[in-house]
C-alpha cells in the first residue's frame, strides 16, 4: 500500500509530539518507585524498585483529608458553574436584544481581564466579612469561571433548534423542565468540555486557595502539596509519589469526558 508523505509526516509529528508530551510524566512515575539513591544515580533509568514511597507519601500528605477538600471545592464548583453559565447562555441565545447581545460581549470582554488584578481585592472583600473558606472559595471559582463558560455553551445552544423547545412547550413541559429534560441534554458533549475544563483548572490551582484557606484541615491537594514538598525537599522519591497520587484524579475524570471533549471539539470544527 502506498502511503501519502503529507500523512506520513504528519502522523510521524502527531507521535514525535506525543512522546514529548508524555516523557515528563512517565520520568515522573518511574521516579516514584525508586529509591533516593536509584533517582540520583540515574534518574531515567530503572534501577530500583519499591512502593513504600507512596505509603509514605499518602501518610504525610494526608491523603484523605486533602483529596476530600479538593473534591468538595471542585465538585461544588464545578457543579454550579455548570448550572447557572447552561442557563444564562440558554435565555442569551434564545432572546433577540440588544440588551442580550451586550451580556454577552460583556461575557466574552472579561476573559480578558487578569485575575492576578483582582485578587487581591476579591480576597480583601470575602476577609473584611469574616468569609475565607471552603465555601468562600467555591463561590469565587463559580464567579471566575462563569464567563468562559457562559461563551462556550451560548454556541452550543445556538446549534440546538428552536423548534425542540416549542416542541417541548406544546407537550406541556414548562421551560425549566424543556431545558433541563431536552434542551441540555443536546449540548452534553459541550458541557463534558465545560466541566474537565473547570474540574482540571480548579482541582489543580494553588494561588487562590493559598489566599483563602490558612487551617490546616482545610487545605486543598495542591496546597498540601507545596508544603508537604517544603517539608521533604530532599527526599524526592516521596515528593514525585504524593505528584502521582495528586494527578491521577484528573486523569481519572479526562478518561471518563473524553469522548464528550472530542465529540465537542469535532462538532465546533465543524461549525
Amino acid at each position: 500500500m502506498k502511503i501519502r508523505p503529507t500523512k506520513f509526516l504528519i502522523t510521524l509529528f502527531a507521535l514525535i509530539a506525543g512522546v514529548v508530551w508524555i516523557y515528563p510524566f512517565v520520568i515522573i512515575v518511574l521516579n516514584s518507585v525508586k529509591t533516593k539513591n536509584g533517582i540520583f544515580a540515574n534518574p531515567i533509568g530503572f534501577n530500583s524498585f519499591t512502593t513504600k514511597n507512596y505509603y509514605q507519601a499518602f501518610q504525610q500528605l494526608d491523603f484523605i483529608h486533602s483529596f476530600w477538600n479538593s473534591l468538595i471545592i471542585t465538585v461544588g464548583s464545578v457543579f454550579l458553574i455548570t448550572i447557572f453559565s447552561s442557563m444564562a447562555a440558554y435565555a442569551l441565545a434564545r432572546t433577540n436584544s440588544r440588551l442580550n447581545s451586550s451580556i454577552y460581549y460583556l461575557c466574552a470582554g472579561t476573559m480578558l481581564i487578569p485575575f492576578q488584578s483582582i485578587m487581591i481585592p476579591l480576597v480583601s472583600i470575602f476577609g473584611k466579612i469574616d468569609f475565607l473558606d471552603r465555601t468562600s472559595l467555591i463561590l469565587m471559582n463559580t464567579g471566575l469561571a462563569l464567563s468562559l463558560s457562559v461563551v462556550l455553551f451560548y454556541g452550543a445552544f445556538l446549534g440546538v433548534p428552536r423548534s425542540i423547545d416549542e416542541a417541548a412547550i406544546l407537550d406541556g413541559a414548562s421551560t425549566i423542565k424543556a431545558f433541563f429534560m431536552i434542551i441540555l441534554p443536546n449540548v452534553k458533549s459541550m458541557t463534558g468540555t465545560v466541566i474537565i475544563l473547570n474540574a482540571m483548572k480548579i482541582w489543580n490551582d494553588y494561588l487562590l486557595p493559598s489566599l483563602v484557606i490558612n487551617k490546616d484541615g482545610m487545605y486543598t491537594l495542591p496546597l498540601k502539596m507545596y508544603y508537604f514538598f517544603g517539608e521533604t525537599n530532599s527526599q524526592w522519591q516521596l515528593a514525585l509519589a504524593g505528584l502521582v497520587l495528586a494527578i491521577i484524579p484528573v486523569i481519572i475524570l479526562f478518561v471518563l469526558l473524553q469522548k464528550q471533549i472530542m465529540q465537542s471539539a469535532i462538532e465546533g470544527a465543524v461549525k
